[in-house]
């Protein structure tokens, strides 16, 4: 449920900051996609598989104790950090943070698909919305990207 948290915060914290702020519609929106769903979010997700490995094994339908838990963690982090820094470091840096969270992301996604067929793992983090937002995610990415860089 906190992928709807993020979806929430972006959606109204890019339209508070146009409001104030005027700015435009696809710079802004990009901006907050990330800085709150690229940034914030990989950040809770090392967290998340650091410090909460088995809880968080469980819910993706995964063996506890798993050593690929941490390094999961630190490419969430890689990204994380990325997107935080799309609030300094604009435009040309957000490809290369668009590249990064996108490789990480598509490659989890069919990962995910991967154990629905193989393994028929349903459980709702492998399964659930984490799989679409894995497809969702660098899609909207990259079509507010190339919107924002024909004007």
């Amino acid at each position: 449920m906190i992928w709807l948290f993020y979806l929430v915060l972006t959606i109204v914290g890019a339209l508070l900051h146009m409001l104030i702020a005027k700015t435009p519609l696809v710079y802004t929106f990009l901006l907050y996609i990330f800085i709150i769903e690229v940034g914030v979010s990989g950040i809770v997700a090392f967290l998340a598989h650091a410090f909460n490995a088995d809880k968080i094994a469980k819910y993706i339908g995964w063996p506890a104790g798993s050593p690929f838990q941490y390094e999961v963690a630190c490419a969430n982090l890689s990204y994380g950090i990325l997107g935080i820094l799309c609030i300094w470091l604009r435009e040309s840096f957000w490809f290369a943070t668009a590249i990064a969270c996108s490789v990480f992301l598509l490659g989890a996604g069919i990962g995910h698909v991967r154990e629905i067929i193989k393994n028929k793992n349903f459980a709702p983090g492998n399964a659930g919305f984490p799989l679409y937002s894995d497809f969702i995610k660098p899609a909207a990415i990259w079509i507010l990207l190339i919107i924002y860089n024909l004007h």
